[in-house]
């Protein structure tokens, strides 16, 4: 499935696996072929444009940028994210973050729940139960396994999923700007919820990861 969106590079002697994501190409390919049995898609393309690409880095640091960044603002998350990397240092391991005690990890702004996040997240890398760089080539078993972390749910799994390793297929339904999107963009009467809006997503397999980042695209543009 992540043949071609993969590539090997040396590391020291061994090879590694390292996703490029689904790139403004991809999804300029992807949509172009999704227009052609969407009508209403090759409209909208024509109005609002291609999405830009959305490319995070695989492992665990964009997991725990994830946790990090719930519930609050962009800039209260960055800053505490500033605040871990003065504390930890930069390309910090998750053994890093578990040495330190609670008030340390309280100053750099991480609250008692975020910490359980974050420690579910790097004891499960440090003790080799979780491997992000090699997760189940099945999207489905790839949730089950991310969703073993405290504070990540199947939504933040799809995320990841789509951003750092760019699987084709991810379709995070729950996301109110993806439902949002299919509502502007199918011309319905009412915003679907999660199951419909899954339902209704069914006919653009194996192309809905580009369909996903076109809802938000399109939802956000200020000229609709």
């Amino acid at each position: 499935m992540l043949d071609g969106l993969l590539r090997q590079s040396a590391d020291q002697g061994k090879l590694r696996k390292v996703a490029v994501g689904l790139t403004a190409e991809k999804l300029r390919d992807d949509l172009d072929a999704l227009a052609l049995r969407e009508p209403q898609l090759a409209s909208a393309l024509t109005r609002v444009g291609y999405p830009e690409a959305r490319i995070r880095a695989p492992g665990f640091e964009t997991l725990l940028r994830t946790i990090v960044g719930q519930q609050v603002s962009v800039a209260s998350a960055a800053s505490v994210w500033n605040k871990l990397e003065t504390e930890l240092g930069a390309g910090f391991t998750p053994a890093c973050l578990l040495e330190r005690d609670f008030d340390t990890l309280r100053a750099c702004g991480l609250s008692r729940q975020k910490q359980g996040y974050a420690r579910s997240l790097c004891e499960l890398v440090a003790a080799g139960e979780l491997d992000l760089h090699h997760l189940p080539a099945d999207d489905e078993e790839a949730i089950a396994l991310l969703t073993r972390i405290k504070g990540i749910g199947r939504w933040s799994a799809e995320i990841y999923l789509l951003f750092a390793e760019g699987r084709p297929d991810i379709w995070p339904a729950g996301d109110l700007a993806v439902q949002e999107g299919v509502k502007r963009l199918l011309d319905l009467e009412e915003r679907p919820l999660e199951n419909a809006t899954r339902r209704l997503a069914e006919s653009w397999s194996p192309q809905r990861g580009a369909m996903a980042i076109f809802t938000w695209h399109f939802y956000a543009n200020p000229a609709l």
